[in-house]
């Protein structure tokens, strides 16, 4: 991992605490939400038991590994469950995969009422098909749906779900060293209402995309650039949710780091107190630090 350009004084290399305006220490990687939880109660809950398979009338193979690039190809099918206000979680299907059909006044087009998991599946060596920890994604894909005022559901019937939709695109699984199955688990608005308030129609639905290495550099280590200008996250904002507003406003900061020989940004975070800038996060991967001490 290398750091362009260096960080210079005042950047430290770790989650650090953030001291609020009443003197509370705060740990900077944690936030609670003061957001009211949606009810749900007395609608049907999401319901794996109730599954039905519609499989593509035609058979497609899937493209040799070395050739898949990230996110540019998807299995012949998907998994979707709609919820309406007035029921709660109708039976979820698996389909052929397909566009949907949506008003343009949907509201996840206006108001980024709009969520999502990046998950992955593997083939051990074995030839068994293995998630990784699907319970943790299931978690923060609610608590996204929350801080969106947008309705839960029960995340082990999904993965039930999932597992099914992996089992009829099985063969579309790559096995090797860093190859995998993408899952990419999304929740949106879909009542045509151009009011900012509650949504009454909601969309959750699963695609899969065979996958390899994430940049083009391969699995070789990657620059990054520590950002001192742009903010990625905050105190009181949206950063430990998953929704699609916190993405583009990314896409030019990474332009500019990619500009820069970087493949991606390194999110920092200048507390206001001490004028030190503590590092948050990376675009689009994990990040470990070292104590070296």
């Amino acid at each position: 991992l290398t750091l362009v350009p260096p960080l210079r004084r005042g950047t430290t290399m770790f989650l650090a605490s953030l001291r609020t305006s009443a003197g509370a220490v705060t740990p900077l990687g944690r936030r609670t939400f003061s957001v009211a939880a949606r009810s749900t109660a007395g609608l049907a809950p999401l319901d794996a038991s109730t599954l039905t398979i519609e499989r593509d009338s035609v058979s497609r193979k899937p493209p040799p590994k070395e050739e898949l690039v990230f996110g540019k190809t998807f299995t012949p099918h998907m998994l979707e469950v709609d919820w309406s206000v007035d029921h709660g979680w109708k039976s979820p299907r698996i389909v052929p995969y397909q566009n949907l059909p949506m008003s343009p006044a949907a509201m996840c087009l206006h108001y980024g009422l709009e969520c999502f998991e990046g998950m992955k599946a593997y083939k051990d060596d074995e030839g068994a098909t293995r998630l990784f920890r699907p319970d943790c994604n299931m978690a923060r894909l609610n608590d996204s749906l929350e801080r969106l005022h947008m309705p839960d559901f029960d995340g082990e019937a999904l993965i039930e779900c999932m597992k099914e939709l992996l089992k009829v695109d099985a063969d579309w699984i790559p096995e090797g060293e860093g190859y995998s199955m993408y899952l990419r688990p999304t929740a949106i608005a879909t009542d045509p209402f151009l009011g900012v308030a509650s949504c009454s129609e909601v969309k959750l639905f699963v695609i899969m995309s065979p996958v390899g290495p994430y940049y083009a550099e391969g699995f070789a280590p990657v620059k990054l650039y520590a950002d001192t200008e742009n903010v990625r996250a905050w105190p009181g904002g949206v950063g430990n949710a998953k929704v699609g507003g916190n993405y583009g406003p990314t896409i030019g900061p990474a332009a500019a780091a990619q500009a820069k020989g970087c493949a991606q940004v390194l999110w920092l975070f200048e507390d206001p107190n001490d004028g030190e800038h503590y590092a948050t996060e990376v675009g689009a991967m994990n990040i470990f630090f070292r104590d070296r001490e």
